[in-house]
């Protein structure tokens, strides 16, 4: 029911010149709403009082608990939550003075140097701190970790545009110290990863937990990158050829798994995001694999997939049929590179991807299978970070001439390789987009 326009006009007349600001809006807004509600009990003005009437705001009585108090608590914490994820963009930011001042202090033996990268430090630190801390910040404790990695994810960035010659004076001290493996260059692409997609992540992350939005989604996908790179760069670092050189870095760097794995597990914890139920659910789950091409077309992707993934995991296992050796002499040398980074790779494509392809398979032919949404995300993280980090590896001048993808066959390795890595991320989007075939019919779900 829409409201009249006599009381319109008599309810905004109610109000005074200076009453009629934001605050006011809001109020009366809520007065429509409980109208077409039929829930409000509102006392009108009388209608001789004309649009200059000097009734109180008392003329109006809410049923809803929502008070001006109320809105301007609201904002409060909005603006509070706001300042807190901003608090965050700008400590990332900060990474790229301090860490050219630390530079400075190590390699300088200027007293004034010192004192002045000490001071400058102090005093980032202590506006950084005030930004966060002064301010209502949200309870999750995700959005602390995601705050600290948005830091580190620019420190990466810097690692690897200095690693490549783009920069100079910002972490050489670092480079100089750090173990050797980090100069590989597969450890240039997890570079590069880390501080471009995971650092997007975690300010999308953040953003989310200071509005109060889920970040499920975001999160898993989040999960399958950090936990492909991870299965791959931490048994490459231990059976490489610098499996010898490992200090105590590497042990800092297991702490930081160990948080970033709780860290998943608190992903996995968050409440699913549950959409209304098409009508057309029971139609949709009533055809066969045949009658829904796009499913089709992704179940034939997933069988070519699999075998390519086992073809590839063979090929990093010595295979020694002709058609493994030619592959991996004409189009995939890399594969044998002693940094044991694209064996391992090889072989997590083969042992943990096919399981997923043919589970993702059962999902397209058995509908009511709604989980295949966490599934669809992790595998496109984890697909999108393999890829990219094996490209880039496969093509870096820090990878030796004899091991890098000939001149010859680089059309077909891209070709292959970037349609490995964008489908996963295309069925991704079509099961968040179009899910109605892998929801569960509504009887089932009462039944739960």
């Amino acid at each position: 029911m829409k409201i009249p326009d006599s009381v319109v006009r008599r309810g905004i007349g109610s109000f005074s010149s200076n009453e009629l600001q934001f605050g006011s809006f809001k109020r009366f807004a809520l007065l429509n709403e409980s109208w077409r509600c039929g829930t409000e009990q509102t006392v009108c003005p009388p209608s001789g009082t004309g649009s200059h009437g000097k009734h109180p705001r008392s003329a109006v009585k809410w049923s809803s608990p929502t008070s001006e108090e109320g809105w301007r608590r609201e904002d409060r914490s909005s603006e509070m939550n706001a300042s807190a994820g901003t608090g965050v963009f700008v400590l990332s930011l900060m990474s790229i003075p301090i860490s050219y001042l630390f530079n400075v202090l190590v390699y300088s033996n200027s007293i004034g140097a010192i004192l002045f990268a000490g001071a400058s430090t102090l005093i980032i630190i202590t506006i950084s701190a005030s930004l966060l801390l002064n301010k209502k910040a949200p309870r999750d404790p995700l959005f602390y970790v995601y705050a600290v990695y948005a830091f580190l994810s620019v420190v990466n960035l810097i690692i690897g545009l200095e690693q490549d010659g783009i920069i100079d004076g910002f972490m050489t001290f670092y480079l100089k110290r750090a173990d050797p493996y980090i100069n590989t260059a597969h450890g240039h692409m997890v570079s590069y990863w880390d501080g471009c997609a995971h650092y997007l992540m975690y300010l999308l992350m953040v953003a989310a937990i200071t509005w109060g939005e889920n970040y499920r989604s975001i999160g898993l996908y989040w999960v399958g990158s950090f936990l492909m790179r991870m299965i791959v760069y931490i048994p490459g670092n231990i059976v490489g050829k610098y499996g010898t050189q490992i200090s105590l870095l590497f042990l800092v760097h297991m702490l930081y798994v160990l948080v970033s794995l709780w860290a998943c597990f608190r992903v996995f914890s968050l409440r699913r995001v549950r959409e209304d139920q098409p009508l057309n659910t029971e139609d949709d789950q009533r055809k066969s694999l045949l009658q829904r091409p796009v499913h089709l077309m992704f179940a034939i992707y997933f069988i070519l997939a699999s075998a390519f993934c086992i073809f590839r995991g063979l090929v990093a296992l010595d295979c020694p049929t002709d058609l493994c050796l030619t592959y991996t002499q004409y189009y995939e040398p890399y594969l044998k590179d002693p940094s044991a980074y694209p064996k391992i790779q090889m072989l997590v494509n083969m042992l943990y991807f096919v399981p997923c392809y043919v589970i993702t398979l059962y999902g397209l032919v058995v509908p009511g299978c709604e989980w295949i949404t966490d599934l669809a995300l992790v595998h496109a993280g984890a697909s999108a970070q393999a890829q990219f980090s094996h490209i880039g590896a496969s093509l870096h001048t820090r990878t030796p001439f004899t091991f890098r993808v000939p001149s010859d066959s680089q059309i077909l390795f891209l070709t292959v390789n970037i349609l490995y890595g964008l489908v996963p991320q295309a069925f991704c989007y079509y099961v968040l987009n179009f899910p109605t075939f892998f929801l569960k019919p509504s009887q089932e779900k009462k039944k739960e």
